[in-house]
């Protein structure tokens, strides 16, 4: 058996009426614009599925198999873990259209939307359009498309779409995968060191001009509502930071880099979103990048429906 995982340390305090209730351990690579790393917590070298943040390598992966895009909202939609508000949704549905495609070709499970008040709105009816990842598997489907492969079978992991995305994102990463997994979505996800993830996003963030990197990370950047949601994680961080590039991922997995600054790759044990804001915003101040968004880096807990303790960095 090669590397595993092997956790990581308390990263995060969880305090309640000034009493520490609880914490959250896990692991945190800092890497300058050079890619070297500059600090670090817990297991930087052992492998954990990325989950949605290999999404933009992803993306790459499908413009180098021929996806082609007029509008760059839809390729910062490629990239989204969205959460089912109406402008995710007609875009979703736009974009298969234009492929010749329905609903029907999606195989991510159907779902409910991630976003309570679109939730309410759907009635309670689950659809594959409303799940998370639809957007992600437009992209791969319009890319079969372009490229000439069958549609049908577009998520397997011996497809030949998956076989361009896995070699882009291990590219990126500057190493192999240690195991390919099934994501929730359905589609493969391939497990990487948080140091391979954080070189990926730095490298993704310094694509120059004219470059496929580029064009994703522009996209990115110019609709960060479209990766995440309204008032949502990514969205937060890259409207307050200009040029970052971030993305979330699931089981508290979270990348970020800002161009000629460096990039961050974030692994919590338990898989808590609540823990990530903290130490992003804590790693991104050890790369000189003042951000300013309170409730990412401490959020708030509620007793009586005020605000009654919060999260504190212990790194």
């Amino acid at each position: 058996m090669g590397k595993v995982y092997e956790g990581g340390v308390p990263l995060v305090e969880v305090e309640r009426s000034g009493f520490v209730e609880g914490w959250h351990r896990g692991s945190v690579i800092v890497l300058d614009a050079a890619g070297n790393p500059v600090a670090s917590a817990g297991d930087v070298t052992g492998p954990i599925f990325a989950r949605s943040s290999n999404k933009p390598m992803q993306a790459i992966g499908m413009l180098r198999a021929g996806l082609r895009l007029a509008d760059p909202a839809d390729l910062a939609l490629v990239t989204a873990s969205h959460y089912g508000e109406d402008f995710h949704v007609s875009r979703v549905r736009a974009l298969l259209r234009s492929g010749g495609l329905t609903e029907a070709a999606l195989r991510c499970p159907p779902d409910l939307p991630l976003d309570d008040a679109a939730k309410i709105a759907s009635g309670g009816t689950p659809q594959r359009v409303y799940m998370n990842c639809s957007g992600k598997h437009s992209g791969m489907l319009l890319t079969c498309r372009a490229a000439g492969w069958a549609v049908e079978d577009y998520f397997q992991p011996d497809h030949p779409l998956q076989h361009r995305l896995n070699e882009t994102i291990e590219e990126f990463a500057g190493e192999s995968a240690a195991a390919m997994g099934v994501d929730g979505c359905g589609a493969p996800v391939l497990a990487l060191s948080l140091t391979g993830l954080a070189t990926a996003f730095r490298r993704l963030a310094e694509g120059v001009p004219g470059s496929l990197e580029r064009s994703v990370a522009d996209a990115m950047r110019a609709y960060p509502e479209l990766v995440s949601g309204t008032n949502r994680e990514d969205a937060q961080l890259m409207r307050a930071v200009p040029g970052l590039v971030s993305k979330v991922g699931a089981e508290g997995v979270w990348a970020a880099a800002v161009p000629g600054k460096g990039a961050v790759a974030i692994k919590i044990d338990d898989g808590a979103a609540r823990a990530r804001g903290p130490i992003m915003i804590t790693a991104l101040h050890r790369l000189g990048v003042p951000v300013n968004v309170p409730t990412l880096t401490e959020p708030a807990l509620l007793g009586g429906g005020r605000r009654v303790g919060a999260l504190h960095p212990l790194w």
